[in-house]
């Protein structure tokens, strides 16, 4: 026990500290919360994909698609360009409304939130059509081939400025932060136009945020500048350490490390899901555009929920049903019955607070290891093209087989994997949760005591 008590220890100093400061840095917060705000929209989106794709997996459907929905497409998926095809604005958007909010509330300073919002707007727009430096003189690119079709700087693709969308999340976020950090150093230093109080509020806010935006245009165009006249730009550069991210969090190794942090999160009581998710959700859904043009990356959309924790952190949903009907434990057979509905759509807070799995060295064992083998499964399924890749997003509430199934964008075979994954993680669970439950029925029995 002082073993496993030295264990929680070193994950508590090396793990919850430094994850716990990088959590609550602002512009992280803001980062999670662009996120979240953004998760709704891409659900909606990804519905009006999965109708269009349908006919792909129920071939029987081909013909009725042909001459009844696919006669409106270009109608109804507007709603998916205009969630996944600019999804780049919603992150720069409410990146620059809560890192500002953040600052105003934290620092005490007279920020608006909107003016933090419109001015991260702005920097990213300056920074989305290529330029190109040729002969002394900076122009925007035009090219226009079989290949491309960039018109005046702007590349357009089927969903529309191709920028615009999950590939231009990341740059979002950087032009935001740099908006927001210098609209705040102009309101620090006093470098705003003060009008009288009787002025309306909507033109006092416009005259305050007068010489933020020109301090922001400036020193965009300058990077922009400096940038192009080293034969690249913002895009490029980012996508060089982002890509090496991405690329990471896309190998079966790397996905075993993020699956072992999260859940070591949770083993020290903070929310796992919550701060990991936050991260990566610019991945995942960036990630998720990819495979909706082609490609074939595990780590996309709701892979989390479709494949790996599969009734909550821990992959649990086993785990639940069996403390709720075949628990010899009173205390396992109540607390399964109690958590079986949450289960049931990926809700486990009262399992693991109520076991509890937090602190308790008897089954932090499974909680890792069976994720990480969900996970494993979910990876190699979709690597060796046996289920189809991720293409659109879920609620993640929704429960076993289901999620996947439409992630897939209704591949039936999602919903055999995904039950062999839930199956397999409560195989890891199952001799661990015995040897609890009757340590648990001897201490009822007075036995013995637990710790």
């Amino acid at each position: 026990m002082e073993g496993e008590n030295k264990v929680f220890a070193l994950l508590e100093k090396y793990l919850m500290g430094p994850m716990g400061k990088i959590a609550s840095l602002r512009f992280v917060r803001a980062i999670m919360a662009a996120g979240m705000a953004s998760i709704p929209f891409v659900i909606v989106g990804s519905m009006f994909l999965v109708l269009n794709v349908l006919p792909q997996t129920f071939t029987f459907l081909e013909s009725f698609f042909d001459n009844t929905f696919f006669r409106i497409s270009d109608l109804y998926m507007l709603a998916n360009k205009a969630t996944m095809g600019i999804l780049a604005l919603y992150f720069g958007l409410v990146i620059g409304y809560e890192y500002t909010k953040i600052l105003a509330e934290e620092e005490e300073l007279n920020l608006n939130p909107l003016n933090g919002a419109l001015l991260s707007l702005f920097a990213f727009f300056m920074t989305v059509p290529e330029l190109v430096l040729k002969d002394g003189t900076i122009s925007l690119v035009q090219k226009i081939d079989d290949n491309n079709t960039i018109v005046h700087g702007w590349e357009m693709v089927a969903d529309g400025v191709s920028r615009l969308g999950a590939i231009g999340i990341f740059t979002a976020i950087i032009m935001a932060i740099v908006a927001v950090q210098l609209y705040r150093l102009c309101v620090k230093r006093n470098w705003v136009i003060k009008m009288p109080e009787a002025v309306p509020e909507g033109v006092s806010r416009s005259f305050t945020a007068l010489i933020p935006a020109f301090l922001v245009a400036f020193v965009v165009l300058i990077i922009n500048g400096i940038l192009i006249a080293l034969g690249t730009d913002i895009f490029k550069l980012v996508a060089i350490p982002f890509g090496f991210v991405v690329n990471l969090t896309n190998s079966w190794l790397g996905i075993l490390v993020v699956y072992f942090i999260l859940h070591a999160l949770w083993i020290v009581g903070i929310h796992g899901s919550t701060i990991i998710g936050g991260f990566l959700t610019p991945i995942w859904l960036a990630n998720m555009q990819s495979n909706i043009n082609g490609a074939n990356i595990p780590f996309a959309g709701e892979f989390q929920n479709a494949f790996v924790i599969i009734g909550g952190a821990g992959s649990t949903l086993g785990l639940c049903i069996f403390i709720a009907f075949l628990a010899k434990s009173k205390q396992l057979s109540v607390l399964g019955k109690a958590s079986l509905a949450p289960s049931i759509f990926n809700i486990n807070e009262p399992l693991i607070f109520g076991l509890p799995i937090v602190y308790n060295p008897f089954l932090a064992i499974p909680f890792f290891l069976a994720p990480m083998v969900s996970a494993s499964i979910g990876y190699w399924a979709i690597k060796l093209e046996i289920v189809g890749a991720i293409i659109a997003m879920m609620p993640w509430p929704t429960p076993v087989g289901a999620g996947a199934f439409i992630s897939t964008g209704g591949d039936y075979m999602a919903i055999i994997v995904a039950l062999i994954c839930a199956i397999a993680a409560f195989l890891i669970w199952l001799p661990f949760i015995k040897m609890y439950d009757n340590k648990l029925v001897k201490q009822e029995q007075g036995e013995e005591t637990l710790i």
